[in-house]
C-alpha cells in the first residue's frame, strides 16, 4: 500500500480490478487479507464455493485496528506520495555497468544482473555489510528493493552505497 506512489498499484494503468486482494500491507505488520469485489461477484461466493473468499487472516479486531492505523497514516503523512522521489534517489544512485536495468516502479524495484550466482554474490556481500535485501523466486538473477515507506534519503544513500561495494567486490572474483 503506497509502494508504488499511489495508495494501490493499480491506479497507475487507468484499470479498474474485478476483484482487489490485499494481504500483508493492508494488516501494517500483522497478519490480515482483504477481498474486495463488487456485489454480484460477492454473491457468486456465496455457493460455488460456499464462502470461497474468506481468509484466515480476516476480520480480527486487532488485526484490523493495526489495518486502520497503518491506513491512517499513509494518509494523513502522504506517505504515497514522496515514494517518485525515494524511487529517482535509488535510480539516480544505482548506476553500475555489471547492473543491466532496474525495473520496478517506486519502492518495488528490481537490479537485474547477469546470473543467479552473481546476485546471490551479491546478496551475501550486502548482509556480510549490514544490509538485508533478498531475489525474486520467479528471477533469480535480480535483486529486490522493496523498502519500507519511511525509509530516509539517508538510509537509501547507504543502501545504494553498500549494493555498489558489494558488486565491485563480486565482480572481482567473476
Amino acid at each position: 500500500m503506497g509502494r508504488t506512489g499511489r495508495l494501490f498499484a493499480f491506479q497507475h494503468y487507468n484499470v479498474v480490478p474485478d476483484i482487489l486482494l490485499l494481504g500483508k500491507a493492508l494488516g501494517g505488520g500483522m497478519p490480515l487479507g482483504a477481498f474486495i469485489s463488487s456485489s454480484e461477484i460477492m454473491k457468486t461466493l456465496s455457493h460455488d464455493p460456499i464462502l470461497g473468499h474468506l481468509t484466515t487472516f480476516g476480520g480480527h479486531p486487532v488485526c484490523c485496528a493495526s489495518a486502520s492505523a497503518a491506513l491512517e497514516i499513509i494518509v494523513r503523512d502522504k506517505l504515497a506520495e514522496i515514494v517518485i522521489e525515494k524511487e529517482k534517489l535509488f535510480r539516480k544512485l544505482l548506476v553500475h555497468e555489471n547492473i543491466r536495468i532496474i525495473r520496478g516502479k517506486g519502492l518495488l524495484l528490481c537490479i537485474e544482473f547477469e546470473s543467479e550466482k552473481f546476485n546471490q554474490d551479491v546478496i551475501a556481500r550486502c548482509y556480510e555489510k549490514g544490509l538485508i535485501t533478498d531475489w525474486f523466486l520467479f528471477a533469480a538473477n535480480c535483486l529486490r528493493i522493496a523498502p519500507p515507506l519511511i525509509i530516509s534519503d539517508l538510509e537509501i544513500e547507504d543502501a545504494c552505497r553498500i549494493i555498489l561495494e558489494a558488486i565491485d567486490e563480486v565482480k572481482k572474483e567473476f
